[in-house]
């Protein structure tokens, strides 16, 4: 079992920052690519930042320049940094990850219970 914890988001002002964490534990034998998403109520869910194992990284184009994705691999942990917050990046983001328990098993994708991150004066 590999469980995917997200923790820092909260109530931010429009213009604000937060950081966002999501540690991976269990059983990893290796974590190849990491990710965080969002799903606003009525809507489906979106890739917002994707970093592979080498550190190639991938944007949402809402949110390039503003947010940035990195990874401590010795700590099977995900961030975001989120700057120059907008109320339209108000929901929940769900961090993801595909982990390999053993070494010669299949990678399979894990999701994160998600956090909610609200934009609002």
């Amino acid at each position: 079992q590999v469980q995917l914890v997200e923790s820092g988001g909260g109530l931010v002002q429009p213009g604000g920052s937060l950081r966002l964490s999501c540690a991976a534990s269990g059983s990893i034998f290796s974590i190849n690519a990491m990710g965080w998403y969002r799903q606003a109520p009525g809507k489906q869910r979106e890739l917002v930042a994707r970093i592979t194992s080498d550190g190639t990284t991938t944007y949402a184009l809402s949110v390039k320049d503003r947010f940035t994705i990195s990874r401590d691999n010795a700590k099977n942990t995900v961030y975001l940094q989120l700057n120059s917050l907008k109320p339209e990046d108000t929901t929940v983001y769900y961090c993801n990850a595909d982990v390999r328990s053993t070494r010669y098993g299949p990678y399979r994708e894990v999701w994160g219970q998600g956090t909610l991150v609200t934009v609002s004066s």
